[in-house]
């Protein structure tokens, strides 16, 4: 049987300016699953995920989202396909002056007409779901890291989207929170049926929870597959990120003269 696609990618070219930055990307990423999009920093990953959001339009190829053209779309369809997307940011991004209930009720607020104690119910069910809803009085600067974090994947699943998307999610965090993260991710993903997108660079935590890898290089595709297949990889660009190599395709000196030259040591007498 088929899995149906939520999102897929063809050919998808984007630059800032004229400094390409995604070049002839193709990628599909099915209904339900944990898709991780890995590279190291300013290889396009954040970027890819404002194409499917439509923040940004792409030069050439698409973005489709339940069968829809992103970048096609007009305002109101563009708004109506976001409220079935949500985004956990790299920090949480919670609004500090509301507490943690208020956090996770304000897209219920905002975008249903559901009576305040049917909110109240749903808000604790998704707090409770991340292990929370003990906190639901707090403010964000009550909170660690980790909680935090933990709060804002509530408000991200607050209306049941079919697509979350999560930048960093792994970021700053100590080992326990870590692993409690990437278990939630896991576990929420296949609760809900949605298919979750992870921008992330922390591979071992990665590996654990997804279905499928994509690496990006340069702007390409440089590797994909499913975790057993990225870990006994021999491409050296996924043996250097999997091990965390310092030196490989991605050097650790940034292109320059030699160093002889550049002391002018080259001319010196011995």
């Amino acid at each position: 049987m088929t899995i149906e696609n939520l999102v897929e990618i063809k050919d998808l070219n984007f630059s800032y300016d004229k400094r390409p930055v995604l070049k002839g990307v193709n990628m599909t990423m099915p209904r339900g699953k944990v898709i991780a999009i890995m590279g190291g920093s300013g290889c396009g990953k954040t970027t890819l995920l404002r194409l499917i959001g439509g923040s940004v339009t792409p030069s050439s190829g698409y973005v489709k989202v339940a069968n829809q053209v992103v970048h096609e779309l007009s305002r109101n369809e563009l708004f109506r396909l976001r409220r079935k997307m949500s985004m956990l940011f790299q920090f949480g991004a919670l609004f500090t002056d509301l507490s943690v209930f208020d956090n996770v009720a304000f897209q219920m607020r905002e975008h249903t007409d559901l009576p305040e104690s049917v909110i109240r119910d749903l808000v604790l069910m998704k707090l409770h779901s991340v292990g929370l809803r003990g906190a639901h009085n707090l403010m964000p600067g009550e909170l660690s890291g980790g909680m935090a974090r933990r709060v804002a994947l509530a408000r991200s699943i607050a209306l049941d989207p079919m697509l979350v998307m999560y930048d960093e999610p792994f970021a700053g965090l100590d080992p326990i929170s870590l692993s409690v993260i990437g278990n939630l991710i896991r576990r929420l993903t296949d609760a809900l049926g949605m298919t979750s997108i992870v921008v992330t660079h922390d591979v071992h935590q990665s590996l654990a929870i997804v279905d499928y890898v994509y690496f990006i290089s340069e702007g390409v595709i440089a590797a994909h597959g499913t975790p057993e297949e990225v870990e006994k990889s021999v491409s050296p660009f996924v043996h250097q990120f999997v091990h965390s190599e310092v030196d490989g395709p991605v050097p650790f000196h940034f292109p320059a003269d030699t160093y002889a030259t550049d002391l002018n040591l080259e001319n010196s007498v011995a």
